[in-house]
Parts: structure tokens; sequence; C-alpha cells
């Protein structure tokens, strides 16, 4: 197999049979086979019943794993890469926001350039707002200072690179998976080319302001320890403010005869010292929940249906 096409789905009742009429378009006569591995991330919608029906008439190499629940979009690109069998693989959307064709174009890429094991796409020009527009150059800018790998900005996840980088991406077991910061840290050499993103055929998009920013919180404690020493600067720092107002407030008193500031000073004192422990222990929290989560060893997904056109005449 030479494509392996890895394509989460959750609540794409309505886009799985036009992505897949896409592909078998944009491939049809690119002189090379395909698959597609749909996974459907606990869908609540059709999604199941619609990929069972693409399953079955088999226009094209199909494979569909199925969450018992929602895990999430990272563990449905981890349980497609576990079940893609293809030379190349490629993270895809199924709302045809990607197109298949720049996926023809990122293999003809690396074909013709050895040199090259990934090909990613970001996006050349968006169509969001200035807000959330600012909020993501800030999270880029944040992240490239406090981890020890760079990520481009505007990058997503929809890129196409050889199977011994797919290799060396399930090597990594970790249960809070960020595949930006992944894709970073395993290095290989990458090429970047631009992309414009189409409108969705159908639905409405599964990200909003809170889950992309909860999306970077996993990134930037995933991938730095820093915000740790953050913590240990603003407790340090903090110190010896308090050390330095305790010097002037006995100048104060025992030598311009000033009386020692009282209740207001004291409250906004507590509420200062208080807010920065509250802050400086949940930046501890969020490392210590994710190692306790870790050390757990649950499984990043749990499959309740695999279907697989490598044995369907067994079914």
């Amino acid at each position: 197999m030479k494509l392996s096409l890895v394509v989460p789905c959750y609540n794409e009742a309505e886009n799985v049979a036009a992505f897949q009429a896409a592909a078998i378009g944009a491939f049809q006569d690119c002189g090379y086979d395909f698959e597609i591995v749909f996974v459907d991330d606990g869908s609540k919608d059709a999604t199941m019943a619609q990929l069972r029906q693409i399953f079955a008439r088999q226009e094209c190499p199909v494979k569909v794993v199925s969450f018992s629940r929602n895990f999430g979009k990272e563990s449905g690109i981890y349980a497609g890469l576990q079940h893609a069998s293809g030379e190349y693989i490629c993270f895809i959307d199924a709302d045809l926001q990607q197109r298949p064709e720049i996926v023809r174009d990122m293999v003809r890429i690396l074909d013709e350039s050895p040199e090259y094991d990934v090909v990613a796409a970001y996006q050349d020009r968006r169509g969001e707002g200035k807000v959330l527009s600012f909020f993501k150059k800030s999270f880029y800018g944040i992240i490239n200072r406090l981890s020890n790998v760079s990520l481009k900005a505007d990058a997503s996840d929809f890129r196409t690179f050889r199977r011994s980088v797919a290799e060396s991406i399930l090597a990594l077991g970790e249960y809070h998976r960020f595949s930006k910061g992944i894709f970073a840290w395993v290095g290989y050499n990458t090429c970047f080319i631009p992309y414009v993103a189409c409108e969705r055929v159908a639905g409405v998009s599964k990200w909003n302001f809170f889950k992309l920013f909860n999306y970077a919180i996993d990134g930037i404690v995933g991938y730095s320890t820093k915000p740790l020493r953050i913590a240990t600067f603003l407790g340090g720092l903090t110190s010896v403010a308090a050390f330095l107002y305790l010097f002037v407030v006995l100048l104060q008193k025992l030598i311009a005869g000033i009386d020692i500031p009282g209740y207001a000073t004291i409250i906004v004192l507590i509420l200062f010292l208080g807010g920065m422990q509250l802050f400086c222990i949940g930046i501890i929290g969020e490392y210590v929940g994710r190692t306790f989560e870790q050390s757990k060893g649950r499984p990043v997904y749990i499959a309740r249906e695999i279907l697989s056109y490598e044995n369907k005449d067994e079914e």
C-alpha cells in the first residue's frame, strides 16, 4: 500500500461519503494504491452507520476504527496511525476543508525529494476573526519561547510523512498527546507548503475558543517545564518584595515615627500572596495531574469495533 489517509471523525455523518468520493476522484489516475482509515471518535450522530455502508461498498480500500466513547482527536490520530499500512501516511480532516488533491502534491514531493521525510501544510490565509488570530499567534510565541522544540506557526496536523516517521511517533506512548509537539520533538526533515482551507461540506467546526485554550495548555505543559521555573521565580520574587516591604515599614516606624499601615494594607497583601500561591500551586498541579494519569497506564483509546478490508472475507 502506497498511501494511507487517516481521517478522524466526530459527528461527521454528512461528510464521510463526500470525503471518500473526493479522495477517489483525486487518486483514481495517480498510478499507486491508497487506503482510507476512518476513525469514529465516539460520534453521537449517524457517522458510524455511514461508515459501515462505506465499508460494505468498498469503492476503495477502507478501514474503520470505532471508539467506545469520545477520546478526542489526538487519540483518533494515534489509532489511525496504528492501523495504517501505507508507505506514506497522511492526517486529514473529514470535512474537506483540507482537500485530497493537496495530499497528491505532498506525495509527489516525497517521491521527488528523498531528503524530506514530512510534508506539512500551513494555512497561508485564515478567515478567522482578529481576536482568535491574536490568541493563536500568542500561543505560538509563548510555546516557542518556553519549549525546547520549535513549532511552525499555523501548521496544522494536515501532513504526509514516511513510514519511518510513523514508527517514531508510535514509539511515544504518552497519554496526553499533542501532535504538533510530537512532530517537532521527533524531528525529521520537513517541507512546509501553504494551502487555503475550503468551506466545510456540511456541519460546523467542533472547535471553539475554550477547546483551543485547553489544547494550548496541553501543548505548553506537555513540552516545557519552564512554567515550573516561573513558579519558583515568582515565589522568590514575592519573598524578596515582602522582605523589602518589611524593611521599609520598620524604617518608617523607628525613624519617621509613621504608624504601620493597618487593615487595608494587610488585606491587599494577603490577597496578593494568596493569589500568587494558588497560581503556583495550579502550575504544579497541571504537571502532577498529568504524571498521575500517565502512571495509571491506561490505553490512549478503546476500540469498540474495527473493520478492515484486509479481513473482510472472513467476516
